[in-house]
């Protein structure tokens, strides 16, 4: 029988009424999560509305109380990677890795080797079970076209910790960006909620149905006529939070290739780095933080929009 490591619960509101089950708990879970794996879920009768198991095309009704028993996984098959990792932190607990640029985080159906996952296997060997099989050790992720910090852990509880900082907002993710248009304030909030867009579910845009709450801070670092050099943090970590609340102001990221524009400087992929990554450290409770400088790529951009 599987152990339970935990459960989770929400009562439908009429915001999501005649919605199917596994989009509205995919779209519910605070961390990133596949609608196949929650499909996969409800196969194996982890779910559960009014205490009776469903299927994944169940609509749900007003006043439907949702139960998710995750269970815990006790063995991860993937193929180790031979990958050079630039790693900025190690130990017993967890690993911090500065991504490259291009870098998948972890294999989906499909594509199964090349990614960060693969090269952690191969450096870390055992890494923590809670996010399935295609996903061990992975607690957040960043776009494979941004490069920057991302943390893994190595053991369950180390997992649950960091998961749970990220939840309660208190890790500190600062990163680095490059937007078309000059800023005009040189601080300033995004407080816009986040879902998928209907006309095409690879998207996220601003919306109030069916969202979640994000807020984006941003501080100008430089103004280069035409673009502007941001410091961004993170208050909340949605999917493609930082490239939507950009095109929602009116500054994408520039090389941004489903939130940008089509012109001016050529990029393979989105100006985000994530340059900061601080947190408290799950076994010995004291608060860590770590930098990374930009990629030499972007690097050579700002160096040629301060020659103009």
């Amino acid at each position: 029988m599987t152990e339970e490591l935990e459960v989770r619960e929400w009562t439908v509101e009429e915001s999501s009424a005649k919605e199917r089950i596994d989009k509205y708990i995919t779209e519910m879970w605070p961390e990133e999560i596949s609608r196949s794996q929650v499909q996969l879920w409800i196969t194996g009768e982890h779910v559960k509305v009014n205490g009776s198991n469903v299927k994944s095309n169940y609509k749900l009704s007003v006043g439907d109380r949702v139960e998710v028993i995750v269970p815990e996984l006790v063995s991860v098959e993937i193929v180790a990677d031979n990958i050079p990792l630039e790693v900025v932190y190690e130990d017993q607990d967890l690993i911090v890795v500065n991504k490259p640029r291009g870098m998948v985080v972890h294999p989906a159906p499909g594509h199964s080797s090349g990614t960060l996952v693969n090269a952690l296997m191969y450096h870390c060997k055992d890494l923590s079970g809670i996010n399935g099989e295609l996903r061990p050790g992975i607690v957040h992720r960043i776009d494979k076209d941004t490069s920057g910090l991302i943390m893994a852990a190595k053991n369950d509880k180390a997992h649950a910790s960091l998961a749970a900082q990220l939840k309660e907002h208190s890790v500190t993710r600062r990163y680095i960006a490059l937007v078309h248009g000059s800023v005009s304030h040189d601080q300033g909030t995004v407080d816009a909620p986040i879902g998928r867009d209907t006309a095409d579910r690879k998207m996220y845009t601003v919306k109030e149905k069916n969202s979640k709450h994000a807020v984006t801070h941003f501080t100008v670092q430089e103004r280069l006529r035409d673009y502007t050099l941001l410091e961004l943090q993170l208050e909340t970590g949605r999917t493609h939070q930082i490239r939507v609340h950009m095109k929602f102001i009116g500054h994408p990221l520039v090389g941004d290739p489903i939130y940008g524009r089509n012109k001016g400087l050529k990029l393979k992929g989105q100006a985000l780095h994530a340059a900061v990554l601080g947190f408290i450290h799950p076994t010995r409770g004291e608060y860590m933080e770590f930098k990374a400088c930009i990629p030499e790529e972007l690097e050579e951009l700002l160096i040629g929009l301060r020659s103009r």
